[in-house]
């Protein structure tokens, strides 16, 4: 396991342990909110949303439903990608995230408060998918601002094991959501659950994120950004024009950001598959009570938690590559035994299909956040690894549910889903093989077309694992 003594960053100043933990805390406390309340939404949605907001229409079309409010929320992400990704390149990453966290928890615990559709009538929904598209909106800045803090403060030869821990904040958060909903579903009956008990986790919410701004406003911004802010102000003194981060990074990194956008199709499609859709799979299709389906997802997020760090810091031992091409190869694979193991009805085989399934996806998402950051130069960062991560997210999380459920209803069985699954890993295995190898890469000295600098000596200034 990598340790933080005597890490020496990319811009050759030694990194206090106990700040850069203090900053790894900041960013996965905060990302683990966020992931809280955009998961939470995916399970109601699955569970909850067709009984209260499509109350006429049938059980499947009212699942259907429910997830295209889900889909609508990732159409704002790349919009919030562009604007946070713009600022946050412009201004620092520290003062962005503050805006994301406060803008998700409050349309969080709103959602918690809209009226069901028997109360005022098609204003629900439209009010649901509102405040879905702000839920949105947040996470297309959080994501990318959040992995860049970690990953511009550590250093270049453990970056993949720092950056990974924001990213362990998807796994926590989808824990925490399923586990309070879990919590509703065991104390509440199914009639208390769907009229009131639902709300109780939304509104939690506005908690969370007193907590994550309290933290979250104790860090620094990152010293490469301060390094960069202070080059772009020299550039403006003497008159030299900047490009706006969104035109320079289409124009210097455009290979970058469909790697980025390939890289994440297997990763976001399987997910979403993973633990939101297997809940109207289990509950719905097989007639699995919630909870059984709900510790299952439980459990293998717990496992994913453990994982991520672990395969951040192979990463950083073999390269980003190798990683990341396992996690694809594995969960195009596993789709298949995936929902061989779920129609058997049987607890343990449930746990172990969603486990197995989210190790894979782990190898792809911990690597992520460093692979994503070192494809981009600095005063574009912000920007391109954001744009990279959210557009294919509009292609490849947003419709994952919605497909997999109109799949299962044509065709009523999951056959056609493995094959959805294979084929957004084929497309993943093909970015990825296409990509530069970026482990080792010095974030400070990037060029603006993205090309590679000066190599960081392997294990030499830092600690031994």
């Amino acid at each position: 396991m990598p340790s933080a003594h005597n890490a020496v960053n990319d811009t050759g100043t030694s990194a206090r342990p106990a700040a850069l933990r203090k900053i790894v805390a900041a960013s996965l406390i905060g990302t683990t909110i966020e992931w809280y309340d955009y998961f939470l939404y995916g399970s109601a949605a699955a569970l909850v949303f067709g009984h209260v907001f499509f109350p006429e229409s049938d059980p499947l079309t009212g699942t259907l439903l429910s997830f295209l409010t889900y889909a609508i929320g990732f159409a704002a992400r790349p919009i919030g990608a562009v604007v946070f990704g713009h600022f946050g390149d412009r201004l620092g990453r520290k003062k962005l995230l503050v805006i994301s966290l406060l803008m998700m928890g409050l349309s969080t615990a709103l959602i918690g408060c809209v009226p069901g559709y028997d109360t005022i009538g098609v204003a629900a929904p439209l009010l649901l998918t509102t405040l879905r598209l702000i839920q949105g909106f947040a996470l297309g800045g959080e994501w990318g601002g959040a992995v860049l803090l970690v990953s511009e403060h550590g250093d270049a030869n453990r970056r993949g094991f720092w950056a990974s821990w924001p990213q362990g904040g998807a796994p926590a958060g989808n824990l925490v959501a399923v586990g309070v909903l879990s919590l509703m579903t065991t104390v509440l009956s199914d009639d208390a659950f769907n009229s009131w008990g639902w709300r109780v986790p939304f509104l939690l919410s506005a908690v969370l994120v007193m907590i994550g701004l309290w933290i979250r406003l104790s860090v620094d911004e990152s010293p490469l950004f301060k390094e960069a802010l202070a080059k772009a102000e020299q550039r403006k003194a003497e008159q030299r024009a900047e490009q706006l981060p969104f035109v320079a990074v289409l124009r210097h990194h455009w290979r970058d950001i469909l790697v980025a956008m390939g890289a994440r199709m297997a990763e976001n499609i399987s997910y979403y598959v993973i633990t939101a859709f297997v809940l109207t799979y289990c509950v719905d299709h097989l007639k699995i009570d919630k909870q059984t389906s709900l510790n299952a997802v439980l459990i293998g997020s717990a496992v994913q938690f453990c994982l991520i760090p672990l395969f951040g810091a192979l990463s950083d031992r073999v390269g980003r590559k190798p990683v990341y091409l396992v996690g694809a190869v594995g969960v195009g694979l596993w789709s298949w035994a995936f929902f061989a193991l779920l129609d058997t009805r049987s607890f343990p085989a449930l746990v172990l299909a969603v486990t197995v399934g989210l190790i894979f996806h782990s190898a792809m998402y911990a690597p992520q956040a460093a692979f994503f950051s070192e494809l981009f130069a600095t005063r574009m960062r912000y920007t391109g690894a954001s744009i990279g991560a959210q557009l294919s997210s509009v292609a490849a999380g947003a419709p994952a549910p919605l497909i997999a459920t109109a799949l299962l209803g044509s065709y009523g069985d999951s056959t056609p889903i493995s094959v959805y699954v294979g084929l957004a890993a084929l497309i993943t295995v093909i970015a990825v093989v296409a990509a530069r190898e970026t482990r080792g890469r010095d974030l400070a000295t990037i060029d603006p077309d993205g090309s590679a600098v000066r190599p960081v000596p392997d294990q030499q200034t830092t600690a031994s694992a």
